[in-house]
């Protein structure tokens, strides 16, 4: 069984956890992974996206000019998908685009996802993560005193909603939080840091072994 160092808000040590290897120390499944993304981020589309057909366009209900005689090419609608202002042939119409993914292979993939941090060294588990009042300075010398300012994108995962942390981390660009039952494949693959507390650490445990 892994185990992994715990540290305090300065950064210092002050244990270690035991962690689960069947979500902290499985080999990385690529397919499972590719799944759960491709699903994530197709969910994530409104598919709200809608042109009109020719029925839809208003106008266009008389020929023209007449078909023939002009010298010019025969038309039968000023609404037709060949003139300026007319319709749209096969264009995109509302559609749901969200897939559905086996508890399984989510599962797998977030266990994939965690395995790979924790080879990296990219997981914090800090005591006592916590602030007193909503103070984003408070809240970036707390990841200092951690040594994860600098990374470009820092993962903060509470056990419960935090307001105080998330507020106080909502002006940050590079810093996402979220409670642990929000955490997700995307989250964990586009984050260069994990910081989490060690009861978030054994409900994700919960939930994914």
């Amino acid at each position: 069984m892994a185990t992994m160092t715990i540290i305090n808000v300065k950064g210092e040590n002050t244990g270690s956890i035991e962690l689960s290897d069947a979500v902290f120390n499985v080999e990385p499944n690529i397919h499972c992974v590719r799944q759960a993304l491709l699903a994530y981020e197709a969910n994530q589309r409104q598919g709200t996206h809608s042109t009109k057909t020719r029925g839809m366009v208003s106008g266009g209900g008389r020929k023209p000019w007449r078909q023939k005689g002009t010298g010019r090419a025969r038309q039968g609608s000023i609404r037709a998908p060949q003139w300026r202002g007319g319709a749209i042939i096969f264009g995109p119409q509302p559609r749901d685009y969200s897939q559905k993914v086996n508890k399984k292979v989510k599962r797998a993939a977030l266990a994939s996802a965690l395995s790979d941090l924790r080879r990296q060294d990219r997981i914090k588990v800090v005591n006592g993560l916590a602030l007193d009042e909503i103070k984003t300075k408070k809240f970036v010398e707390l990841l200092k005193g951690i040594g994860v300012v600098n990374e470009k994108r820092v993962l903060v995962v509470t056990p419960q909603p935090d307001d105080t942390i998330l507020r106080s981390a909502r002006n940050l660009p590079n810093v996402l939080v979220i409670p642990v039952n929000n955490v997700n494949i995307y989250c964990l693959l586009t984050c260069d840091a994990l910081v989490t507390t060690p009861e978030a650490i054994k409900r994700l445990e919960e939930a994914i072994a």
